[in-house]
């Protein structure tokens, strides 16, 4: 941090290039350990159980499904400078870190994110904490890979309105983006697929599971007080079947649910997952979203309804389909039903909601990027230095 101050201030003064005032990690981030190759891999706990991912909801020690690891710690850092470069738009005004702020649970905010053209886009911005666990993307889960997800926001016109030509003439213009691909991809010509590759190892190392919540799962009692554990027992219990969608430890099942949500304001229903699968039954229907470090991404939902976590909790218990909008008939998930909570059980759920917040392992926000530009926050967060060092961590109890 010091080091890239001192080299920022000496390139001011013409003392360096300004491809000497970057330098890439040579450290994983903290989530992660270098193997023998050379790469960044996920170790911790869950590894250690057996994984009944998409076999029902399981026990409090579950695995968890696989992980894009296997990056080096230079990709990874290159693709933290790209997340919050807004060189990466069209008009140079938006990062991805300006919907995606780690200050807030890489969310923005937003009931929906709002693009280059300074009007709002379809829906909101959903967290990225864990997201290279995730086997859907979107909230539509019309995407399967980080590299082929993360090209849409690029590239559409509504939200940060570049195109691949104009990108890629951006970066191999500028003289340290080009000594850092060069250093990240051993000499190779930049290339498209590199910023893909860069952005997915970052994006991949947001790991979150080192929560109270994840303590108490591996058998530090202690680390939940009464009342958060009423709540567990709640969210597990068979009336209230918040696991059977949000499954540990991921807290969700990734699968595509119709809750019967209405859109806000007066705006049409959102078709949801059916406008990209063609599947009518899924009209209305988002991927589950984990709730890990949900108290930080208020508002909720794919729309951004609900304002608070008590008053999303309480939606399920209006009945089933007592909020889907007049004149449509849609294939409710199972179990959306009517589980009668009392107002202490929804109390205790929130209380519990609030174990799953781990934020320990923050990347390090830079507090300049190759292009010279504003590094990316969202809207009303103030410009920051640093929030973690890039540091071998050997303190892991996921």
């Amino acid at each position: 941090m010091r080091l890239l101050t001192l080299c920022l201030l000496l390139l001011m003064q013409g003392g360096v290039t300004a491809a000497d005032a970057f330098r890439l990690s040579p450290f994983c981030p903290p989530a992660l350990r270098l193997d023998e190759a050379g790469q960044c891999v996920l170790r911790g706990q869950y590894q250690a159980y057996g994984s009944l991912y998409d076999k029902g909801v399981g026990g409090l020690r579950t695995g968890l499904p696989p992980v894009r690891d296997g990056f080096t710690p230079q990709q990874i850092d290159l693709g933290r400078f790209l997340f919050f470069d807004p060189l990466l738009s069209g008009n140079g005004s938006l990062a991805c870190s300006s919907c995606h702020d780690p200050a807030l649970g890489f969310g923005d905010g937003q009931a929906r994110s709002v693009g280059v053209q300074g009007i709002p886009v379809q829906r909101s911005a959903p967290s990225l904490w864990n997201v290279g666990f995730m086997q859907r993307l979107l909230w539509d889960g019309s995407k399967h890979s980080l590299e082929e997800q993360l090209q849409g926001p690029l590239y559409a016109p509504d939200e940060m309105g570049g195109d691949p030509q104009s990108l890629l003439a951006a970066l191999q213009d500028n003289e340290s983006y080009r000594g850092l691909f060069a250093t990240a991809f051993d000499n190779q010509p930049l290339v498209l697929a590199q910023v893909y590759t860069a952005l997915t190892a970052f994006e991949s190392s947001l790991i979150s599971l080192n929560s109270r919540y994840d303590l108490y799962a591996h058998g530090v009692h202690s680390a939940l007080n009464a009342r958060e554990k009423e709540g567990l027992n709640v969210f597990r219990s068979f009336v209230a079947r918040c696991a059977e969608c949000h499954t540990p430890p991921l807290f969700t099942n990734q699968q595509i649910a119709v809750l019967g949500v209405p859109e806000t304001d007066g705006r049409p229903l959102d078709p949801g997952a059916a406008a990209t699968s063609g599947d009518a039954s899924q009209r209305g229907g988002f991927r589950v979203p984990s709730l890990r470090n949900i108290a930080l991404t208020a508002p909720y939902m794919h729309a951004g309804n609900f304002e608070s976590l008590r008053e999303t909790a309480a939606f399920y218990t209006g009945g089933r389909g007592h909020a889907v909008p007049e004149g449509e008939d849609l294939n409710l998930h199972w179990h959306i039903w009517d589980p009668e909570l009392t107002d202490n059980e929804l109390d205790r759920l929130v209380d519990f909601l609030m174990t799953l917040t781990d934020q320990s392992f923050l990347p390090e926000i830079p507090v300049a990027v190759p292009s010279g530009l504003p590094v990316g926050r969202a809207p009303g967060v103030a410009p920051a230095g640093t929030h973690a060092l890039h540091i071998e961590s050997t303190t892991n109890n996921f």
